[in-house]
């Protein structure tokens, strides 16, 4: 799962990047207002952590422009502004959540999850496809209540596309699932893990459109 965070405190932003890529998410980590927007609006993010002090636009210009340009990534406000006003503010600009400075990392995690369910329409954690449930928050997936072990990024592109069934991924949208900035990315990523889930699950699993795609199938 693909997560930019927002956060120009070079301290922080190092513990907060280290934490999150452990807990399994591909993390783009930007400092500044304006890199945040550019990145935005040119790649796909799952969810994204915001700070609101940022240098060269603040996180509430940040988030007025991603909701007013209808971009609907969830969004968390991370930040040291803990007074109700400033919580108005975040939420009605467009946060999805708040969370005020110092917190605990368990918890950030928890809600990031939260919002990001939520984003997708589920009340529950659990993905579920003929026979086929997986859960993004306890990292499993199970075959007809049989547990089946995929490779983390094996399992971010069954996520996806059990996340949008019936619609066509594209290569390089699940690339963009298991990958952040700094990876480098094998040309035959994708079809190596997609292997791997066809092996593990079946074979009719996943339909390749020549092309175009894969979809669940």
């Amino acid at each position: 799962m693909r997560l930019l965070l927002v956060e120009d405190n070079d301290a922080l932003g190092k513990g907060l990047y280290a934490g999150l890529t452990d807990a399994g998410y591909a993390v783009d980590w930007v400092k500044d207002g304006e890199t945040a927007t550019s990145a935005i609006f040119s790649e796909e993010y799952d969810v994204i952590t915001l700070d609101l002090g940022l240098p060269k636009k603040s996180g509430i210009e940040v988030l007025n422009e991603i909701r007013g340009r209808e971009k609907n990534v969830p969004v968390l406000v991370l930040t040291a502004r803990d007074t109700v006003n400033d919580k108005i503010l975040g939420l009605d600009s467009g946060a999805d959540d708040y969370m005020v400075k110092p917190f605990d990392l368990h918890e950030l995690i928890a809600r990031l999850k939260a919002i990001t369910r939520r984003s997708k329409g589920r009340a529950s954690s659990e993905i579920s496809y003929k026979g086929i449930v997986l859960d993004p928050g306890s990292h499993s997936v199970t075959k007809e209540g049989k547990r089946i072990n995929l490779s983390p990024r094996a399992f971010d592109i069954l996520q996806t596309l059990m996340e949008n069934k019936g619609r066509v991924m594209s290569r390089s949208r699940l690339e963009e699932s298991m990958y952040s900035w700094k990876d480098e990315i094998d040309s035959n990523a994708v079809e190596v893990y997609i292997y791997q889930i066809r092996k593990k699950l079946g074979s009719e699993i996943i339909k390749t459109i020549r092309g175009v795609g894969y979809i669940l199938d």
